[in-house]
């Protein structure tokens, strides 16, 4: 991914240094990396919000809200990968590495594969 604006589900206050959230949708929040010319240029976070009201497509809103073109996961429902998928947000998968920068890095350079429907979680817990 050479442009655009990458979302990773953070722990804490997120940014580069920090550490990725297991559970997307149950974040502290989200660290937007955007991306020109395959260089990072800026990073900012957003505090998730509850989704009790809306439910999965809470998170799916709120990223499209921000212009968000990709997306890195660990772990993600089938609901809010349709969603995703339906907002023009490409999902990634990696659920080998905690720290948010050599994920991005992965993803800046084309390493990470799109998440595939056999490799979504039950949900809740997981």
């Amino acid at each position: 991914m050479k442009n655009g604006r990458i979302a990773i589900p953070s722990n804490g206050e997120g940014g580069l240094k920090g550490t990725r959230a297991g559970h997307f949708g149950h974040c502290d929040v989200f660290t937007f990396v955007d991306v020109e010319n395959g260089e990072i240029k800026e990073v900012t976070t957003l505090s998730n919000q509850e989704h009790a009201q809306g439910g999965c497509m809470v998170p799916v809103n709120l990223l499209a809200d921000n212009r968000v073109n990709a997306l890195v996961v660990g772990g993600i429902g089938m609901r809010p990968l349709m969603g995703f998928r339906q907002v023009g947000i490409d999902v990634f998968h990696d659920d080998q590495r905690t720290d948010i920068e050599p994920v991005v890095m992965d993803l800046i350079q084309g390493k990470l594969a799109e998440i595939t429907n056999d490799q979504v979680c039950g949900g809740g817990g997981q």
